[in-house]
């Protein structure tokens, strides 16, 4: 357990003891337990030991908490439990609790899962991302590189990741208002280099 994540459990929320018995499962794993994107991460090292591999957090919500998987597109999913959060979401997977009697009754298979994450990560399988270019550029983002070409510099030096977060974001908004304004709300974020949450 790593002093530096305890806040994250001991804070007042209606999952705690639920999250606490995941900690224990996944601790009970080998998986070495870091805080990132401001939730417990847990990881392992590389073979070479210099870097460490992403394989589970976990995160609450309102209706439940999960742990999710990083690469749990590559997992076999036997049981059939694993949850795409978003159709626009492509390699990570959660599974859900509701309940701490949800974790108990699902203890041993969580760890087969685990375990299961791990060697997909020994093995070096890597998920097959769909490249930003398939996903569609709306017209009034088009518009604006056009007119200022530091943006599309800008644009084209984000990582992918951070190029789809916000191709998703102009693209979700239903009228042409709506996406010009997310567009200029967001010109100077990408000009600083910066991604959508950044």
């Amino acid at each position: 357990m790593n002093p530096k994540v305890d806040f994250y459990f001991n804070k007042e929320g209606q999952w705690q003891e639920t999250i606490k018995l995941l900690r224990t499962i996944i601790l009970d794993c080998g998986l070495l337990e870091e805080l990132k994107w401001g939730v417990p991460c847990y990881s392992f090292p590389t073979s070479t030991g210099k870097q460490k591999s992403n394989i589970v957090l976990i995160h609450v919500f309102k209706e439940y908490c999960a742990i999710l998987f990083f690469k749990g597109v590559l997992l076999k999913d036997a049981k059939g439990i694993l949850i795409q959060q978003t159709e626009n979401v492509q390699s990570a997977r959660q599974i859900r609790f509701t309940s701490i009697r949800d974790v108990v009754k699902l203890k041993t298979i969580l760890k087969a899962y685990i375990y299961e994450a791990i060697e997909v990560e020994k093995a070096g399988l890597k998920v097959d991302l769909k490249k930003t270019t398939a996903f569609s550029m709306p017209e009034e983002f088009q518009n604006k590189l056009k007119k200022m070409p530091a943006l599309k510099t800008a644009f084209n030096g984000l990582t992918p990741g951070r190029q789809r977060a916000y191709l998703l974001y102009f693209s979700a908004a239903k009228q042409s208002k709506t996406r010009e304004s997310r567009v200029e709300k967001s010109v100077q974020q990408i000009l600083k280099g910066k991604g959508l949450d950044d």
